[in-house]
């Protein structure tokens, strides 16, 4: 553990500042901002406990460290790690992690430590990724044509590239697949992957991942709503560099009946639990109540009420959606920030409110060791952007025997080789 020698903080204050602002550090800690600094520049030294407890706060809260995992991954377009974690739950380990959004970043290595290689922009660092055993990537969808040439003249760029992917974030992860070829693969993206471009795209990525990079590729539509109260769809995409028996049917879904809003709202009967790294900012424990600043005010109800009649006359469906304790939700969106109208939870002789940043950790399956480090306005982009997490971890446990196996095949070839 490190001393509180003025060396030692300065060291963990390093670290710290890295993972939060210095308002949120403070806070953390008990003390003001201009404290912070005066510890940083050796100007005063804080007491032996801070020591102790930046040590906690530079710990890692969720993340799974095996001595001897079973297999290696890279986790690409990571968000806020929720493909990770089911990964980790069966024996593997992070090797390399790729994530441009600085929050994200902050909320991730947060969560799951800085030991290993963590990058921005993957763009043309195929040839800098380790070799691992799966790949992982939350690929964000831009559109693509069948043709390369007119690709490029969209993009204002030279000819010359017979590559329909080229210029996609796809077309890197393509490359680190040439690059690296590992055993296995998982992908995910919104269910209209596959409609897009009148199915031009889906037909792109497959070509690429079967003729191209000759992996058997499974894919299937799952709803998170098995494992959570939310409609949610998502498309995943599963590789093999070897054939396998691998088969969705071996999928274990709960019935979405099974769930709804009261396994994830904050309890107002005295039972929500404390956590440390949230306090009361989400939750008044003294008077058993969800903070006042997440009921919306006059003029916002006001203004999405109107808004819903308005397209009730003209035939329209849009308007906010209201729930209750019993009810399932709309899909969380990046943009809930805004005014929350997709998921508005009604109060008794009150306006609605909206979800707090933590109601969206456990709505998307994050469960309250999953520290939320930013703001709440990135808080709800980082949740509306992110994977159920359950989800993953179920695709993760049918996975593995297959990747193991591919992984034994591939050994065995080199051998005899």
């Amino acid at each position: 553990m490190t001393s509180p020698s003025e060396n030692g903080i300065t060291t963990q204050l390093d670290r710290a500042l890295k993972r939060f602002k210095r308002t949120e550090l403070a806070a953390a800690l008990g003390v003001d901002s201009r404290t912070i600094a005066r510890w940083h520049s050796g100007e005063t030294s804080p007491k032996p406990y801070v020591s102790l407890a930046l040590d906690k706060l530079l710990t890692p809260s969720v993340r799974v460290k095996h001595e001897n995992p079973d297999f290696t991954f890279i986790d690409l377009f990571a968000g806020i790690g929720g493909i990770r974690q089911g990964f980790e739950k069966i024996q593997g380990e992070c090797v390399f992690t790729s994530e441009w959004n600085d929050f994200s970043k902050r909320t991730y290595t947060v969560n799951f430590g800085d030991d290993h290689e963590f990058i921005g922009d993957i763009i043309g660092k195929s040839k800098n990724v380790p070799q691992h055993d799966v790949l992982l990537g939350g690929f964000p969808c831009q559109p693509f044509s069948l043709a390369g040439v007119s690709k490029k003249n969209s993009l204002g760029r030279p000819h010359g590239f017979e590559d329909p992917t080229q210029g996609t974030l796809f077309f890197e992860i393509k490359e680190i697949l040439k690059e690296t070829r590992p055993p296995a693969f998982l992908l995910e993206n919104v269910k209209n992957l596959q409609s897009h471009d009148k199915g031009n795209t889906f037909k792109v990525i497959m070509q690429a991942l079967r003729d191209d990079l000759g992996y058997e590729v499974h894919t299937k539509v799952i709803d998170g709503g098995h494992f959570v109260p939310q409609h949610r769809e998502r498309i995943v995409i599963v590789g093999f560099a070897r054939p396998t028996t691998f088969s969705w049917d071996d999928l274990a879904l709960p019935k979405k009946e099974s769930h709804s809003l009261s396994d994830i709202l904050h309890r107002t009967d005295g039972t929500e639990p404390f956590l440390a790294h949230d306090g009361d900012r989400y939750f008044d424990h003294a008077d058993s109540k969800v903070q006042d600043k997440f009921t919306l005010t006059p003029k916002l109800w006001e203004y999405l009420q109107n808004y819903a009649a308005k397209h009730r006359a003209a035939g329209n469906g849009f308007g906010f959606g209201l729930v209750t304790q019993d009810s399932r939700t709309r899909t969380l969106s990046a943009r809930y920030h805004k005014d929350g109208s997709e998921i508005l939870v009604a109060q008794a002789g009150k306006r609605p409110r909206r979800l707090t940043p933590r109601e969206c950790a456990r709505l998307m399956g994050f469960d309250d060791s999953f520290v939320i480090p930013v703001s709440d306005t990135q808080a709800y982009r980082q949740f509306g952007n992110s994977v159920v997490m359950p989800v993953f971890s179920e695709v993760a446990r049918i996975m593995k025997p297959h990747i193991m196996r591919v992984k034994e095949m591939i050994k065995s070839e080199e051998i005899a080789a």
